[in-house]
């Protein structure tokens, strides 16, 4: 399959870039089958960003032990119903789930 540069505009900055023919086989062998929406630089930036991001501080909910009662904090906001657990009481649940 024979591909050529195409020439896109980033959602961030609004600038074109191009999306080489060598891109193009490249995204096709690893089954990716939407072209890039950032330009490189701004898909650079955002990995960074991402990745300083997960390094820092997570927002904390107070929630109360599904298993002991006792009040603890998680880094996630619970969903569906689900129970939620303190640290001491997941850890004897991840292993009975194990076992």
């Amino acid at each position: 399959m024979a591909f050529e540069d195409k020439t896109l505009t980033c959602r961030d900055c609004g600038g074109d870039f191009v999306f080489t023919a060598g891109e193009q086989g490249f995204y096709l062998g690893k089954g990716l089958l939407n072209e890039p929406q950032r330009c490189p630089a701004c898909r650079s930036n955002r990995r960074r960003e991402r990745a300083a991001g997960s390094t820092g501080s997570r927002e904390m909910t107070e929630v109360i032990c599904a298993s002991c009662g006792s009040p603890t904090t998680v880094p996630f906001v619970p969903r569906l119903e689900r129970p939620v657990y303190c640290s001491s009481c997941f850890e004897k649940v991840r292993a009975q789930a194990i076992a």
